[in-house]
Parts: C-alpha cells; sequence; structure tokens
C-alpha cells in the first residue's frame, strides 16, 4: 500500500460515508486503517464519534482488505454486508481530530462468508471490540 493508494478505489462506499482513510497494512490473515475523526462526520454528535460510526470504521476496514485482495487479482472490488455482529464492546468514544487505528483479523473464511474480528484503538487505547460476520456479493 502506499499512502497515495486512495481508499476510494478498496471500498464501494462513498462520502459521506467513508469512515476510513487509509490502509495502512494488509496480508492474507489480518489489516490495518487510519481514519481521522472529522467534525462533519455524520457519526459525529456533541463532538464524539458515536458507536455506529465504530462499527462501521471495523466493517469499511475488512472492506478494504477485500478490496485490496480484488485489486492484486485484477478483480473489480466487491460489495458486501455485515451479516451479523457479535460480542461487541464500545469502551470509549474517540473525539473530533483523534485519529484511530482499526485492526481487523480474519478468523474464517468459508465461501462468500468471512468472519473477522475487529478492534479499533486510539494511542494505543482499546476504544471497541466485536466479531463480525461479512457477506460477500459475486459479481454476475
Amino acid at each position: 500500500m502506499t499512502a497515495a493508494e486512495s481508499i476510494i478505489t478498496l471500498i464501494p462506499q462513498r462520502p459521506p460515508f467513508v469512515m476510513i482513510d487509509q490502509l495502512i497494512y494488509s496480508d492474507d490473515k489480518s489489516s490495518r486503517s487510519s481514519f481521522v475523526i472529522k467534525q462533519e462526520n455524520i457519526f459525529v454528535s456533541n463532538g464524539k464519534f458515536r458507536e455506529a460510526g465504530l462499527v462501521e470504521n471495523i466493517a469499511q476496514t475488512a472492506a478494504a482488505r477485500a478490496g485490496h485482495e480484488s485489486r492484486l487479482k485484477n478483480e473489480p472490488v466487491k460489495v458486501g454486508y455485515i451479516g451479523a455482529v457479535k460480542n461487541l464492546e464500545i469502551f470509549s468514544l474517540p473525539n473530533v481530530n483523534d485519529t484511530i487505528e482499526t485492526e481487523v483479523a480474519i478468523e474464517n473464511q468459508v465461501f462468500d462468508v468471512t468472519i473477522i474480528v475487529g478492534k479499533v484503538k486510539c494511542n494505543e487505547k482499546l476504544l471497541a471490540q466485536c466479531e463480525m460476520k461479512i457477506f460477500i456479493v459475486q459479481p454476475k
């Protein structure tokens, strides 16, 4: 990955619903993203990035990983859907202007279903974590 690589080329989401700025790292087992919380973000309320934003950030980190893999294979970026969120824990909410880093680790992948564990941190402090089941739609 390069800093110049636009995240928009890796995920199907478009502004104002983009919740990651950069895919920092990705291999066959895990991926990491970063995101700077801006005041105008649709998930910001009272100076805090809300719970739904943290969940979407985890999902988009997984989407960026899948998009990166697709690009490596010269395939189009596929659309994925959250099928389930399990064991969601929110410990703290980040503030406007904070930079969060999110890591997703692949727990299992069978056909078009991927189960990931996602963790969101800010300054090494764990903010949120969950398990997520993601369904990938194959192009026809």
